[in-house]
């Protein structure tokens, strides 16, 4: 995969936009079909792909800390248009897809992506570090956020259910916009040492793109997210009767969008957790499931406010249980700064049972 910094653009980069309107196309003319449904869902993949490279080209050239708020912004689109697509095509039992995204993007990351990332780079390189500082201010927030936006629905008394009412919506939305916030200032003006490899030292990058590359990526940008939106609005009946007849579970819905926009930045920390980068690969991971919560339930939440659309965000039982199992191992991991196979071991495992209950009810 090419660099961001670089100043040639990758075919793929072009080419999935435009194969993805071509499929648009084909639908309009020739109608829904398996085929296209088929061809849509790849198109949908390649897209998302993409758009994360043409937001990190935009980022490269604006720099920090615009840079990881253009990222972020350009992910959150993604998520949200899948979330908004299938509640506005359903009815009130897609009322909890945003909770079962976010509480999937936790444990796809918290458990999935970073056990990855631990056992991989463990077996190549026996024992890794990270700053200590950089991850136990990620891993705070986290905390805030999924305590108050997945675990407080269930204890207000305003309204029935794990709901909140319009104010506290908008509240909530607030917080998780100022945590969100806060935590990025931190990590890119107050405290950028906290999140450098240890030494302190800068990692190496490539120069910034020209200014004529980034306005391509800009403009490929938003036709990339138009097309998302487009393409996520066309297969959400196709990704309805695949669940139904498989019989699973609504939520495993909430795990496909939120694997589908994660994919990219787990794919990115993987490869600098196999490269001894262990601190780059803690900061996208957690970085990216700190986007997710703080910019998506404020997006979610001002969508289901003005279209009047029913928002649960409660976790029931079992997911608030999983939930505190993967924030306690997070703790005791990132509580020495170091590393080993066996702590990859554990989050994995938990996230398998995290899978397996999601579909075994």
């Amino acid at each position: 995969m090419a660099s961001a910094g670089s100043t040639r653009m990758p075919w793929w980069a072009w080419a999935w936009p435009v194969s993805a309107i071509v499929i648009i196309g084909a639908q309009a003319i020739l109608g829904p079909s398996f085929a296209i449904a088929a061809a849509e869902c790849v198109a949908l993949v390649g897209t998302v792909f993409a758009a994360v490279y043409h937001a990190e080209v935009v980022a490269h050239r604006v720099g920090e800390p615009f840079g990881s708020l253009v990222l972020a912004v350009a992910v959150t689109v993604i998520e949200v248009a899948l979330i908004v697509s299938m509640m506005l095509g359903g009815g009130v039992e897609t009322a909890g897809l945003a909770r079962d995204t976010v509480f999937a993007a936790v444990m796809i990351v918290c458990n999935g992506i970073v056990g990855l990332c631990l056992l991989a780079g463990s077996l190549r390189h026996r024992e890794q570090v990270f700053q200590l500082q950089g991850a136990q201010a990620a891993l705070s927030v986290i905390i805030a956020l999924t305590t108050l936006t997945l675990v407080f629905p269930n204890v207000t008394a305003t309204t029935l259910g794990p709901t909140f009412s319009s104010s506290q919506l908008v509240f909530v939305a607030i917080v998780s916009l100022t945590l969100y916030g806060s935590f990025l200032f931190v990590q890119t003006v107050r405290h950028r040492d906290y999140f450098l490899p240890e030494g302190g030292e800068e990692e190496t990058h490539a120069p910034p793109p020209p200014n004529r590359v980034a306005l391509l990526s800009s403009g490929l940008l938003l036709v990339s997210l138009i097309l998302v939106v487009a393409l996520s609005k066309m297969l959400t009946p196709t990704l309805e009767l695949v669940i139904a007849r498989a019989g699973a579970p609504r939520s495993v819905a909430g795990i496909v969008i939120a694997g589908l926009v994660l994919f990219p930045e787990g794919l990115a920390s993987y490869r600098a957790a196999m490269a001894n980068r262990l601190q780059t690969s803690m900061n996208l991971a957690l970085g990216s499931v700190l986007a997710t919560i703080g910019l998506t339930i404020p997006a979610v939440a001002s969508v289901s406010i003005r279209l009047h659309k029913p928002l649960a965000l409660g976790l029931g039982a079992k997911e608030e249980l999983l939930l505190a199992l993967t924030l306690i191992v997070s703790i005791l991991t990132i509580g020495t700064g170091r590393t080993t196979i066996l702590q990859g071991i554990v989050h994995i495992v938990v996230f398998a049972v995290f899978l397996f209950l999601s579909v075994v009810l």
